[in-house]
């Protein structure tokens, strides 16, 4: 990719979007769009070929446009289901119409089954059902993989897969009704220490095991991988180790300055139990994550509790 390359990204305004349009404009590239920003909506295809026309794009990050936690998976799967597979449909046979150079299409560690074995590899993908409580986006996001290897095997273009492990960072959802767990907790960690309450009160046993990565990092892999990868097996973006629910509450509840007691409620659903990635071939070519995970969460709470206070 060159500084003038003409760069579409497709987000939602989550880590990811931000976080690449960040990393763009602070190493100045000039042409870089972004859905959000436009207003374009990647689920009508007319819209979309009309946007492709009219830019021809160099380089596509396509990320999903309706994502969340386990509670807006549940409340919203006709949604989710939808809305990503018809963005994910149009981007992709546009981007090939109107010859995109390349594409990076990101997909998310909940397409490998529920019981896979650790750490999870693409030789895992479709051995056993996936995870109930998010199948409905599971499944977009497994055939959005699907059809970036049909449109290489069948048109040679150049669509690369990368399997992203949880994003969090300073622009994450923090709305606890469509939050990921790590930006959720935050949100509730800071509310129950500025109304001083006794008790946090969080979803599930606490014992599921979670890979965050930093959305900065995810950033850094993209540009890596759009510079450096062109196979069709997906590769990972993830930082090689994973977390406890209860382990990363006790962290965000130190950072926050919280005193009062985590209960954990098992009536809610747990999810997968382990979702770690294999993180060694993206490794192997080069690219290491740079953020620590305290060191990220440190940052994500600072932001938040920043923007909490503006708005009093």
């Amino acid at each position: 990719m060159e500084k003038n390359s003409k760069i579409f990204i497709v987000g939602h305004k989550d880590v990811v979007e931000e976080s690449l349009i960040r990393y763009f404009k602070e190493n100045d590239f000039t042409q870089v769009f972004s859905s959000s920003q436009l207003g374009l909506d990647t689920t009508i295809q007319s819209s979309v070929n009309r946007f492709f026309a009219d830019h021809k794009p160099d380089y596509v990050f396509l990320n999903s446009i309706r994502a969340g936690g386990i509670k807006a998976n549940q409340e919203n799967p006709a949604e989710f289901f939808y809305a990503n597979s018809a963005s994910q449909n149009n981007v992709i046979y546009a981007a090939h119409k109107f010859a995109t150079k390349k594409l990076l299409y990101f997909s998310s560690s909940c397409i490998y089954p529920k019981s896979c074995p650790q750490p999870m590899n693409p030789e895992y993908l479709m051995t056993s059902p996936m995870e109930s409580t998010s199948a409905a986006y599971s499944t977009a996001k497994l055939a959005g993989v699907k059809l970036c290897q049909a449109y290489r095997a069948q048109y040679g273009f150049n669509a690369i897969v990368a399997v992203v492990a949880t994003a969090y960072g300073v622009k994450g959802d923090i709305d606890a009704s469509s939050a990921h767990v790590l930006d959720s907790l935050i949100a509730k960690f800071y509310e129950a220490k500025v109304k001083n309450q006794s008790e946090v009160v969080l979803w599930g046993s606490g014992q599921p095991c979670r890979e965050f990565i930093s959305g900065d990092d995810v950033a850094r892999a993209a540009v890596f991988l759009m510079k450096h990868y062109n196979k069709e097996i997906p590769i990972h973006i993830g930082c090689g180790k994973d977390i406890s629910i209860k382990g990363l509450a006790q962290m965000i509840k130190e950072v926050s300055g919280f005193n009062g007691n985590v209960v954990f409620d098992p009536s809610h659903p747990d999810g997968a139990m382990r979702k770690l990635l294999d993180n060694e071939p993206i490794t192997k070519l080069g690219w290491v994550p740079q953020v620590d995970i305290q060191k990220g969460i440190q940052e994500a709470f600072n932001c938040y509790q920043q923007k909490m206070e503006f708005k009093k």
